[in-house]
Order: structure tokens, then C-alpha cells, then sequence
């Protein structure tokens, strides 16, 4: 059971870990595809986060942002102990990214989106799972030795 286990785990990592590759080939000097694809709509993001609570996100670059989300798929979900970091990253690029709430039902775009959605919603849920996985697991203990006594 422990192999299968192996197994899936390392499956799942690599979802993470060939999707941080691909972006980080195709970063360049721009930020690639993923950065282009992300500032429409993290600016709508902060508007509407300005809108509603009444603060506003700080201004920063795009590339900054995808550098760490590039890092985060690599790095968190190799080391299954930063997992919670790889959850964090895939919440907040998941509801900026896939925003299918922006769009009307019967747009081509919202069901793309919501699709993309529900695939990272399910991806989020499996980490979920393995981090709760491996934090139920009982620890071995290394059984204590009784003390000998000296028989006369």
C-alpha cells in the first residue's frame, strides 16, 4: 500500500511541477503567456476587491506575481511539508485566473472558465487531502528497551 501511495503522490506532484516547467520556459522578459493572461484580470480583481471592502490592493508587477506561482507549483509540492504554501497559491490564483463569475452563463468564455475552475478546485481538494493525509499518519515509535537486571 505504501508504493501506491508513492505512486500517487508523485503523480499528483507532477501536475504541479510540469506546469511550473512550462511557465517557466515561456517566462522570458515579459513574464510569458501566464503574465498577459493574468493582468486583465487581476486588475479587475482589485477593482472589485476596492469596490467592495474598500481597500486597495498595492500596485505591483505582474512578473513578480508569476515568478512566485512558478515557484510555489515547483517548490511547495515537492516537499510535501509546504503543501499548505502550494493550497495558498492555488486558492488565490485559482479565484483570480479562472473567474467565471464575471462572465453571462451563455458566453463560450464561462464555460472554459468554469471548467479550468472546477479542475483547480478539484487539484486544491487532493492536496487537501495529502496534507491531511500525511499529518493523520502515526508517527513510528521506537519501542524502549526494558532496563536488564542481573540475576544472582
Amino acid at each position: 500500500m505504501a508504493l501506491v501511495s508513492f505512486v500517487g503522490r508523485v503523480l499528483f506532484a507532477s501536475v504541479f511541477i510540469l506546469s511550473a516547467w512550462q511557465e517557466f520556459n515561456e517566462f522570458g522578459v515579459d513574464g510569458g503567456p501566464a503574465a498577459k493572461a493574468l493582468k486583465p484580470k487581476f486588475n479587475v480583481f482589485s477593482k472589485t476587491v476596492t469596490a467592495h471592502t474598500g481597500v486597495e490592493v498595492p500596485e505591483f508587477d505582474i512578473k513578480v506575481l508569476v515568478a512566485a506561482a512558478v515557484a510555489f507549483k515547483g517548490v511547495g509540492v515537492s516537499f510535501l511539508s509546504l503543501a499548505a504554501l502550494s493550497a495558498l497559491q492555488q486558492v488565490i490564483v485559482t479565484t483570480i485566473l479562472y473567474d467565471f463569475y464575471n462572465y453571462d452563463t451563455e458566453k463560450k468564455e464561462f464555460g472554459l472558465l468554469f471548467s479550468k475552475f472546477s479542475q483547480n478546485l478539484a487539484l486544491l481538494g487532493a492536496l487537501l487531502f495529502f496534507v491531511g493525509m500525511k499529518n493523520s499518519i502515526p508517527r513510528r515509535q521506537l519501542k524502549k528497551k526494558a532496563p536488564k537486571t542481573k540475576t544472582v
